[in-house]
């Protein structure tokens, strides 16, 4: 029966595919193609970087040729290769060319002699580069998840090097810790005050830093520390991200927020072909709404396109700066009573950008994590929707909406909104969001897939790189098991998804999300030929194993462009980042330009400017900012 079936629906799909033989066939191991018509097959062919047969094996064979190539999965598992539904991939490409600071299991950091250990080896692997350029860089530590629960302190930085500057970025941006030598070229001394919207953290009893620097403290001096990235350095940064997220199986990626500096800068890499996989970007609609119109394409240019315009409503629900309509349950800092956090954009640029994007036919993705933040977003495409009743048909989309309330999914329904949620929040900061952002029972609903599902509505998920790393299985299992990594916790059982289901938002419905459904997200006759090969059957594996699968091979359109083995991202002598290192210039000024955010994180007091209360929106500021620098 599964022979005839996936026959019939798919080999004589199309008659035209025969004329030739098939430049590859894959077989021997399980392939899951999200086509429901036939979720499984034994055989699939390419030819010309096209699907041109999927189902039985014997038919798929009646293709080989004499140069046909035959490829032995061994057993292991062929999907549709993964789409990115929400990832900042050029500032991914930091987190891949800096030491690797997580806590398990995404690294090896459990307490600050093992941080330590991390940083002298990673200089080890990369000393040329860092002798040429005397910088050392760090990302993703957790003083939550270190043995001492507490940040490292300068003098700790200091014991793996007072000759050369250290920064270590912590996992939710909002903080660093600088060593010495790098507070020194930073400025910063017993004398320094805090700047406005940031604090430089003390040691006991004196005024001289600690080393650790929050918010906008942190912010100024990197930009200071940071040598000025030209052109070149930038593109190693975009290509180094696209080899990360290949690496885990992604044959799309999208970088979430641009502007229009970092937009020319990934489309020159693009003119030297190097991105190996497509990549669709989201420029800011509050930066220059004309670039994006001009740039609009369905289409990939050598594989980068323009596909819409991003807007920003609020920050971080784990950094208390998602906008919420009551206040945080037991917010961890120096927070006023009734603290609910605090919009990023005025209501008035939000009903503009929404009308906007409706008029010119513009898809607009729209961060909005707290409750509040996505009330506005709902009354703004209401709004749109009623003056251009078309735009329901551009697919907006919700990005993250960590707290969204069920009657506000009964409104995104309505109004076409497809909803990208985030379920690893429920790994990574499960026990966080119980115990102090929303507490034990809202907690239970973050990032509800199960209400989207009772509304016969698809969701698309997401790693938010370099927020998490984009890490395919995680993003898997997160989904299907949504299990705190401290507490061991389920989060929300109700709203745990079967594999297919959580495979579904990875490949096919984001291919929707990004209005590519009919050449990828499924295996079928006459789509492109992107697969993700894992180590075993996601279907038949022990789902509390999910984490453990590993991806073995990305094919972009018939080609692998990674193996296991062949690359890792991993602690090792890395090309790539002597490359960007040795193309940066050394620093004269800090950008111009540079806002501090619309309000504290930490008390909400007002302020001029664009906000940065988000992670992935500090990281693309950055980049655009010294972009911009360097081009002037």
């Amino acid at each position: 029966m599964l022979r005839v079936t996936i026959v019939i629906v798919s080999l004589l799909a199309s008659t035209a595919s025969f004329a030739r033989s098939a430049d590859r066939i894959w077989s021997g191991g399980t392939i899951l193609t999200m086509n429901d018509a036939a979720m499984r097959a034994e055989a699939i062919a390419e030819r010309d970087g096209e699907i041109i047969a999927v189902g039985g094996k014997a038919e798929v064979m009646e293709l080989r040729g004499a140069d046909t190539q035959l490829i032995d999965l061994n057993g292991r598992a062929l999907l549709p290769g993964f789409v990115d539904a929400h990832g900042h991939m050029v500032m991914g490409g930091l987190q891949a060319l800096s030491a690797n600071l997580l806590a398990p299991p995404d690294g090896d950091v459990t307490d600050i002699a093992s941080l330590q250990g991390t940083l002298r080896d990673w200089v080890a692997a990369n000393q040329a580069a860092v002798d040429k350029v005397q910088l050392i860089v760090g990302f993703g530590y957790d003083n939550s998840q270190l043995e001492e629960l507490r940040h490292p302190t300068r003098d700790e930085l200091d014991a793996v090097s007072s000759e050369y500057p250290i920064f270590i970025v912590h996992q939710s941006g909002h903080l660093a810790v600088l060593n010495s030598k790098a507070l020194e070229i930073a400025g910063i001394s017993a004398a320094s005050t805090n700047p406005e919207g940031g604090v430089i953290q003390r040691r006991e009893d004196s005024q001289e830093p600690n080393g650790v620097l929050e918010e906008l403290a942190m912010f100024s001096a990197l930009l200071k520390i940071l040598p000025v990235i030209g052109p070149e350095g930038f593109e190693e940064f975009a290509r180094a991200g696209s080899e990360l997220w290949a690496s885990f199986g992604y044959t799309t990626a999208q970088e979430g927020r641009s502007s229009p500096d970092t937009v020319r800068v990934m489309q020159s890499v693009a003119a030297g072909d190097g991105f190996a996989i497509d990549v669709v970007t989201y420029p800011d609609v509050l930066m220059d709404r004309d670039m994006i119109k001009a740039g609009l394409s369905t289409e990939y240019d050598k594989r980068l396109r323009i596909g819409g315009a991003k807007l920003t409503i609020d920050g971080s629900p784990q950094g208390f700066t998602a906008w919420r309509d009551r206040p945080y349950y037991d917010p961890v800092g120096n927070y006023p009573a009734g603290y609910s956090g605090y919009a990023a954009a005025t209501a008035e640029q939000v009903f503009d950008a929404a009308l906007w994007a409706a008029e010119n036919g513009v898809q607009l993705i729209t961060h909005a994590n707290g409750e509040r933040a996505m009330d506005l977003l709902i009354a703004a495409q209401r709004a749109a929707e009623a003056r251009y009743p078309e735009a329901a048909e551009l697919r907006p989309v919700l990005i993250h909406g960590q707290f969204v309330r069920a009657d506000q999914l009964d409104e995104f329904k309505a109004l076409g909104v497809v909803p990208s949620l985030f379920p690893m929040h429920s790994f990574y900061w499960g026990d966080w969001h119980l115990q102090h952002t929303v507490g034990p029972d809202k907690g239970q609903n973050i990032s509800p897939t199960g209400w989207v599902l009772e509304r016969d509505m698809i969701f698309t998920t997401h790693h938010d790189a370099p927020v998490a790393f984009p890490d395919s299985m995680r993003v898997l299992d997160a989904t299907v098991t949504r299990r705190a990594r401290g507490s061991g916790v389920v989060v929300g059982p109700e709203h745990r998804v079967d594999v297919i289901t959580a495979l579904k938002a990875m490949t096919i419905w984001p291919a929707y999300q990004h209005f590519e459904e009919s050449r990828k997200g499924s295996l079928e006759v006459g789509k492109l030929a992107d697969f993700v090969i894992l180590s075993a059957d996601p279907t038949a594996v022990d789902p509390e194993t999910l984490d453990t699968l590993e991806v073995t091979e990305t094919v972009k359109e018939g080609r692998t462009i990674f193996r296991l083995g062949a690359q890792k991202a991993e602690v090792s002598e890395n090309p790539a980042f002597s490359r960007a290192m040795t193309a940066l210039a050394n620093a004269s000024h800090a950008p111009h330009g540079i806002q501090v955010s619309g309000r504290s994180g930490a008390m909400g007091e007002q302020s001029g400017g664009a906000s940065t209360a988000c992670l992935s929106d500090l990281f693309v500021t950055m980049s655009d900012a010294m972009v911009a620098a360097a081009m002037r």
